[in-house]
């Protein structure tokens, strides 16, 4: 189906705007940018380089994936593995409700609405091939922008326990999104040892 361009514009300028609101900041090259905001960019700009063509419903949900993930903090739950789960859960919740609004504000019929709610919530991971390939996008993000400073920040993990790690998030992963893994994105080089051997693992 085509894409109307302009409500499709207006729908990510609100998904934007929402999380430029975010108080927490990551300098690039020297400028701050609110988290989320840079977050939300990197998925699209992801979405685009590895599976380009992407339908409406899986290029909204990509952008707003994480919308306004701020105001529902890890330690408003008990620091425990259910305490954890509960958290995702609120949190997926949490941004279905605001993308309902915003799409329905900008004018979206409700069948496209419910599929990006869907996608936002991860239903169905890997017996729906769009919400395999926003999982694909989430982890090659990850590795790409986010996994470098998370091993900064965990110092005390030696090889072995990054592997595993590395293995848990790749096997949520299709085959193809593990081999992009390793073909089209940038990765740490002081880190590509280590994620090769935890590609080796599938």
């Amino acid at each position: 189906m085509r894409i109307d361009q302009e409500r499709f514009k207006r729908a990510i300028a609100c998904f934007d705007a929402a999380n430029a609101e975010d108080p927490n900041r990551e300098t690039v090259n020297g400028s701050e940018h609110p988290k989320e905001l840079l977050y939300a960019n990197r998925m699209s700009a992801m979405l685009e380089r590895f599976a380009a063509g992407a339908s409406e419903s899986l290029q909204l949900a990509v952008r707003c994936q994480h919308i306004q993930r701020w105001k529902i903090a890890r330690v408003s739950y008990p620091m425990t593995r259910a305490g954890y789960h509960q958290w995702r859960t609120r949190l997926r919740d949490f941004h279905a409700e605001i993308v309902n609004a915003m799409l329905n504000e900008v004018g979206y019929d409700d069948d496209t609405i419910a599929r990006v709610c869907s996608l936002v919530r991860k239903e169905h991971l890997q017996q729906d091939a769009e919400v395999q390939t926003l999982e694909d996008v989430i982890v090659l993000v990850f590795l790409e922008s986010y996994l470098e400073d998370f091993v900064r920040t965990h110092r005390g993990y030696d090889e072995a326990k990054l592997i595993d790690i590395l293995r848990k998030s790749l096997g949520k992963m299709s085959a193809h999104g593990r081999e992009a893994a390793l073909t089209i994105i940038e990765l740490p080089p002081s880190l590509l040892p280590t994620i090769q051997k935890a590609v080796q693992g599938f």
